[in-house]
């Protein structure tokens, strides 16, 4: 009995072996059939769904200039006027604004739409500041609004904030806006490039 019994756990010990070695191919079958987007640590490339280029045009109220002025500043560190931004690299000033949306970079283009929000210069070491605005559009072109919000290191020459979100034309879409500064005159007046690409479009 002793040999016989010998040979069965023998016979056993293979076949959970053979079963083991089977299961471990399998598997290394399925990770090499992975797509590429399945690795951990690999980017996907997308393809933007939308596209389009806006500019708009900030003017600073400066105490002179209210006709012309599209935006002004409504807080500043203490004992700072509300007509000059601060030094520090304009740090604590808060700046609201309802700027013109034009197809090219030309102040007195027709204006497609609005700009409006606020920009929070928000460190005293480096020139920067923190943005959250919504393009309202209103043409026949586009109908609809795209909201950003990100940080803004102004003293990049291209930088990306996030589109959050939209409505009309653009409801739910989501993506990247490149921004750059196009132009700017002093501290009264500033033009930027907005090079907004959606990935999620309904």
């Amino acid at each position: 009995m002793l040999p016989l019994y010998k040979e069965m756990k023998h016979g056993a010990k293979y076949s959970r072996l053979a079963q083991s070695s089977k299961s471990f191919s399998l598997f290394l079958r399925l990770l090499l059939h992975l797509p590429q987007d399945s690795y951990p640590g690999k980017k996907k490339q997308y393809k933007p769904c939308k596209e389009l280029v806006l500019y708009f045009h900030d003017i600073l109220y400066n105490g002179q200039n209210a006709a012309n002025a599209t935006s002004a500043i409504v807080a500043a560190p203490e004992g700072a006027n509300l007509t000059i931004l601060a030094g520090q690299n304009h740090f604590g000033n808060i700046i609201v604004f309802d700027d013109p949306i034009t197809l090219d970079n030309n102040l007195h283009s027709p204006p497609v739409g609005r700009a409006q929000g606020l920009y929070i210069y928000d460190n005293k070491n480096t020139f920067t500041s923190w943005l959250s605005f919504t393009f309202a559009l209103n043409s026949t072109e586009h109908q609809g609004t795209i909201s950003f919000i990100g940080a803004d290191p102004i003293l990049v020459k291209s930088r990306d904030i996030s589109v959050v979100g939209g409505t009309g034309d653009f409801f739910m879409h989501r993506g990247i806006a490149t921004i750059m500064t196009d132009s700017f005159e002093g501290d009264v007046y500033f033009r930027l490039r907005v090079d907004v690409k959606f990935y999620e479009c309904w």
